[in-house]
């Protein structure tokens, strides 16, 4: 594609660097749609995998605590420790795959999270799986990592549908692993609990392997200059990497995976949704450990408790359906005047879902009282949903907030999200079992209600943001650089030529024939 070279940079030893406007057809953004979505198809599986790895060894506890002679609440540290360290490692993988891409960083944890597999299948002692699921939380990387991804191939104000897309994987993932638990359960050995996660996360490396491409605009470009010298079409131009040899510090690495951490705590909208989105995740791993005693009043066993959360995964499909129109209304409306709708747009719909998991939770608790009370099993299942629709919207909500609020600034701001989700889930794995079985009179009903109005105090940071949203964001600093940064993107690309939609499709067609 020819075009005419604007703000180049040149090196001392007249180097030219390949900018992302030199070749914007090569980049993730050009990709032809159907090839966009195939990519993020699989990074939904790994995120399938990744959550199913965290839930099912909750069907593992039982037999932990029958081989080793552990009490259940020891048999569930192993999953604390996955979870929380899952956090970390989500902003420990980050800075690599800036560095090195995606691709590879991507191979490398699928393969060391299968590999800590065999050594808790093949265990002979408790302490294997206490080291193995730290140390296969700690080798993720989810979260950031694969939110990268998606924005390798979609700008800001392009991102909502891969967005929800994304979170409907991490979510339904925790669900999916419980549904194939329970059959596991049910019908195999302890081993069967880790041989399931590694055929899982196994398939799923395959087809990463087999299906995606690199995706991240820095290692493209190096791709580009390389191939642009050995043609002789630019004899002078070189990678990003190319030019600089010197690869990321100790001082680089160690601001880009504190900054996550700098935001929860410093950022208000960061830490008000962060926790919210984090009580709701830990409201699922509390629902493992609840629908056991719950549900056998109805004489439900191993099988039936564990497909009594199909109405959670109907809950996340219902809620991710119910956002395709609101982001359609906002995208058709920004690309009639993109300065008509706010970051704070992004919210609208969740001020609806949000009371869902009150009402959800309390309906629950008191439809907990059984059969005794004349309650078919069907009531509580309804309620669960609920839960499940608002367990989503929040997630999906706060995530594409975040993104379209701190612009270069959200893997951070989302990487506290993830941060949150994963520590207090991983911190409910422990409460949830004592929570609904210590509480004297009703610990059934008062536990989901003590739930309940926690519920309320956490949804309620949910419409200041959206009515001060924007007050607020005029005095974080990561904030007021999202709009110079967007800007002189998009000044670039304009003075380039490049991104134009009929330029891309014509290079497309071109190289497929």
């Amino acid at each position: 594609m020819d075009q005419e070279k604007t703000d180049r940079i040149v090196t001392k030893d007249n180097r030219v660097e390949l900018q992302d406007s030199d070749a914007w057809d090569k980049l993730g953004y050009s990709f032809p749609t159907w090839r966009k979505w195939q990519i993020l198809c699989v990074v939904f599986l790994i995120q399938v995998s990744i959550n199913s790895n965290a839930s099912m060894y909750a069907n593992a506890v039982t037999g932990i605590h029958e081989k080793f002679g552990v009490t259940k609440q020891t048999a569930r540290v192993p999953q604390l420790l996955f979870l929380v360290a899952y956090g970390f490692g989500c902003e420990l993988w980050a800075p690599w795959s800036e560095e090195y891409g995606r691709w590879p960083i991507q191979q490398l944890s699928l393969f060391l999270v299968n590999m800590f597999q065999i050594p808790c299948a093949l265990s002979k002692n408790y302490g294997t799986y206490v080291i193995c699921r730290f140390l296969g939380g700690l080798s993720t990387a989810g979260g950031s990592v694969t939110l990268g991804v998606l924005a390798d191939m979609w700008e800001p104000d392009e991102q909502e549908y891969a967005v929800a897309f994304l979170v409907l994987s991490s979510v339904g993932g925790s669900v999916i692993g419980t549904l194939i638990g329970g059959f596991v359960e049910a019908y195999l050995s302890l081993p069967w609990v880790f041989w399931m996660q590694l055929i899982l996360g196994g398939f799923v490396q395959l087809v990463h392997l087999v299906c995606n491409p690199e995706t991240r605009s820095t290692i493209l470009l190096d791709r580009e200059a390389r191939r642009r010298r050995k043609t002789g079409e630019d004899p002078n131009c070189y990678g990003p990497n190319e030019i600089r040899t010197k690869r990321m510090s100790f001082k680089e690495f160690r601001t880009i995976f504190w900054r996550p951490f700098y935001m929860f705590f410093t950022e208000p909208i960061v830490l008000w949704l962060s926790l919210l989105s984090g009580f709701s995740d830990a409201l699922i791993f509390t629902f493992l450990q609840s629908f056991q005693p719950v549900y056998e009043q109805w004489g439900f066993g191993t099988i039936g408790v564990h497909l009594a959360f199909l109405p959670l995964l109907i809950g996340y499909i219902l809620s991710y359906l119910s956002y395709l129109p609101s982001i359609r209304h906002f995208r058709a409306k920004r690309r009639k005047d993109p300065n008509s709708v706010k970051p704070e747009a992004r919210l609208w719909w969740l001020l609806f879902l949000a009371p869902l998991e009150t009402i959800g939770l309390f309906g629950f608790a008191w439809t907990s009282l059984g059969p005794d009370y004349g309650i078919p099993w069907i009531a509580t299942m309804i309620f669960s949903c609920m839960v499940g629709i608002a367990n989503y919207a929040i997630y999906q909500s706060s995530i594409d907030y975040q993104t379209a609020a701190y612009g270069p600034y959200a893997a951070s701001a989302t990487g506290g999200n993830d941060l949150a989700r994963d520590f207090l889930a991983g911190i409910a794995a422990l409460y949830s079992t004592p929570m609904y079985t210590k509480i004297p009179g009703r610990p059934l009903e008062y536990a989901s209600t003590i739930l309940a109005c926690m519920a309320i105090l956490v949804t309620i940071p949910v419409y200041i943001v959206y009515k001060k949203g924007p007050e607020i964001r005029e005095k974080s600093k990561f904030a007021q650089s999202l709009d110079k940064s967007r800007e002189a993107s998009k000044e670039k690309r304009r003075k380039s030529g490049v991104g134009r939609k009929d330029v891309i499709e014509e290079k497309w067609r071109k190289d497929s024939v």
